[in-house]
């Protein structure tokens, strides 16, 4: 099976992925305004006050998704995009270069953690750095990049709130200069139990200890359209769709409607996974400011194990729950 082509039945997960959102009056948590503190979630309105910030390292994480030419997708690196226009002293991280591992014939396969280290450390990231990420669409592609952060250790990272959208919706500048950072010195203080491989996975069906969550649409997720090798989910998952996450201009619904989308205990185990561990990671990211404690990123998701016919999966719409 290729990996970097999507089928025609993906555009309901391309439109989640890189939509622009409208301009929009919606309201996010008030942030702390202290020079060396940073919310998880910070505004365009926060990022234009603070852009400055001698320790902020803005990153664009932007991946596009186009035809192929073929009637599928395919994902490639939003280099391009970001010579267009960006935020003004944003760096370019590429999930399709050197924040992947070019060897695995998955996509967005993890790196070690050291290559990964490395890569941020070249983009002007030190262990006290402030991070802010953004893409071009609704944040899934920044949330991988702020996943893996925190895999490694690094803790002072947030994203932008809807993203480019946002920053342009404010009447921000975009810049086509490209950024010069000196390398920085990130350190690397392993969290391994963040990531999560398919034996896990695969040990953890059946043990209600443990919730293992679909990000996927809601039809791919009951089996009615399907972008891998089998319809349908891991079995024993429910599904809280990564598009529920977000209202109708891409920025994260509030708190209070967000708990009501996950009914497990905040201390429980819970797996999060997609197609290639982006819109897991956008779950993921949420869950932990709502207090999750044991959050895992199936990375290599539903790529990899539908393509194995040992391990088991579902398409029966009476499985599971959704979260729309």
């Amino acid at each position: 099976m290729a990996h970097n082509r999507w089928s025609a039945g993906t555009l309901f997960l391309i439109v989640m992925l890189t939509g622009i959102a409208a301009c929009s009056n919606h309201e996010t948590p008030a942030v702390p305004t202290a020079d060396t503190t940073m919310d998880s979630l910070v505004t365009a309105e926060w990022l234009s006050a603070h852009l400055d910030d001698p320790d902020l390292v803005v990153l664009d994480c932007t991946v596009l998704v186009e035809p192929d030419g073929k009637g599928g997708f395919s994902s490639v690196s939003g280099r391009a995009h970001y010579d267009e226009g960006h935020i003004p002293t944003a760096g370019f991280a590429d999930l399709t270069g050197d924040l992947s591992d070019g060897e695995s014939p998955l996509r967005f396969a993890v790196p070690t953690p050291e290559q990964f280290a490395a890569a941020m450390s070249a983009l002007g990231v030190s262990d006290d750095s402030r991070v802010v990420l953004y893409d071009s669409g609704r944040s899934a592609w920044a949330a991988r990049v702020w996943w893996m952060l925190r895999w490694i250790g690094f803790d002072r990272v947030a994203l932008l709130d809807g993203g480019l959208p946002a920053w342009v919706a404010l009447g921000q500048p975009l810049s086509t200069e490209p950024a010069y950072r000196p390398a920085g010195s990130l350190n690397v203080a392993l969290r391994p139990e963040m990531l999560v491989d398919k034996d896990e996975v695969l040990a953890s069906i059946g043990d209600d200890s443990i919730s293992i969550i679909d990000a996927l649409p809601e039809a791919h997720y009951r089996g009615e359209m399907s972008m891998y090798a089998r319809p349908g989910h891991i079995a024993g998952a429910s599904n809280v769709s990564m598009t529920s996450l977000l209202d109708e201009s891409g920025r994260s619904r509030p708190p209070s409607e967000l708990e009501e989308l996950f009914s497990q205990e905040h201390d429980a185990r819970s797996i999060t996974y997609c197609g290639g561990g982006i819109a897991a990671s956008a779950n993921a990211f949420i869950m932990t400011r709502l207090g999750y404690k044991d959050v895992g990123v199936y990375t290599a998701s539903l790529q990899e194990w539908a393509s194995d016919e040992s391990l088991p999966m579902e398409a029966a719409q009476e499985s599971g729950t959704t979260g729309e």
